[in-house]
């Protein structure tokens, strides 16, 4: 089965900004941007870890400042599986007051379904002898966009592009031919949208994670994409970075430095990293020479999903 948790978490951490826009336009215009956005993912866990509703799935906490200058939390629930799920509203009433109880701040609610959903709207309540308790949140259906797929087409929004893939990674389930030819187009597409490098580099990061392909067809298709690149004379998805995903180095640098072979595994990091995200800064650099076999590992497994020096480098506690 196609694991669409993953990719849709790394694009609402990378494009958050991006997915309020495209899904929820009202509450995007409500944002002053200009304040910055936090991403509270550890609170949300917090809050939720003894909940017995399923496991949650791409689910994102964010802090923003409205444009009345009042701090808010988004809950921004990302309920990707295709399957209808009677317990999803009680999941999203549960969440939303788990939050609200352990941090006392108003917490926004907002769902995007693989399935089809008719209303605008759901909803989970109760009442009792005049007491009332319950909520109302917004509801943005992926299905809904099958009928406008000319629309994604034309949308400079990278979730126009999330929407295509995840659809039609839904739709070419049972064909590896129908989902070449699709996933090809989808590449194709990145280029004339007019993206800048890093997000043609972290949106085929979403295509290729959730529309999979047989190994054959997988290498027609990065041949395809690398003559297309050539006569574009725009080398970006058949780049170092790509060439080394697809022949393991990252687990060649692994084993490599279970042998002890440091210095170089070292240079073969830096070399990754510079082409994933530009010139290194001078303390980062600095970090990978003088670092640990133990610690070069861990960083050289954590790049292929990084979406920032920051993911590589910032979880071991150091700055």
């Amino acid at each position: 089965m196609t694991d669409y948790d993953s990719p849709w978490k790394n694009a609402l951490k990378r494009y958050f900004p991006d997915f309020l826009a495209f899904f929820f336009p009202s509450a995007h215009a409500g944002i002053d941007w200009a304040k910055g956005y936090t991403m509270l993912d550890k609170e949300l866990q917090k809050a939720v870890r003894d909940a017995t509703l399923g496991r949650r799935l791409a689910d994102s906490l964010v802090r923003v400042t409205a444009r009345n200058g009042k701090e808010d939390w988004i809950l921004a629930h990302v309920e990707i599986q295709g399957q209808n799920q009677p317990d999803f509203p009680k999941r999203m009433f549960v969440y939303n007051y788990r939050i609200y109880d352990v941090h006392d701040r108003p917490v926004v609610s907002l769902a995007v379904l693989a399935e089809p959903f008719s209303a605008d709207f759901g909803e989970f309540a109760y009442e009792r002898w005049g007491c009332r308790m319950g909520l109302r949140y917004p509801v943005v259906s992926l299905a809904a966009y099958r009928g406008n797929l000319a629309a994604l087409e034309a949308s400079p929004n990278p979730f126009a592009v999330i929407t295509q893939a995840h659809l039609q990674a839904q739709e070419t389930a049972d064909s590896a031919t129908a989902r070449y030819r699709v996933k090809l187009a989808l590449i194709r597409s990145l280029y004339r949208r007019g993206y800048q490098r890093t997000d043609i580099l972290e949106l085929l990061r979403f295509i290729d994670w959730v529309l999979t392909l047989p190994p054959g067809l997988e290498d027609q298709l990065w041949t395809e994409i690398q003559n297309f690149e050539e006569e574009k004379r725009m080398r970006y998805l058949a780049s170092f970075e790509r060439v080394a995903q697809k022949k393991g180095i990252t687990q060649g640098i692994k084993q490599g430095i279970k042998r002890g072979i440091g210095q170089g595994q070292a240079r073969l990091l830096m070399r990754l990293l510079e082409e994933r995200f530009g010139p290194m800064p001078e303390p980062q650099a600095k970090r990978v020479q003088s670092a640990t076999p133990e610690q070069l590992e861990t960083w050289a497994l954590r790049l292929l999903d990084a979406a920032s020096l920051d993911d590589v480098f910032g979880r071991d506690g150091q700055h």
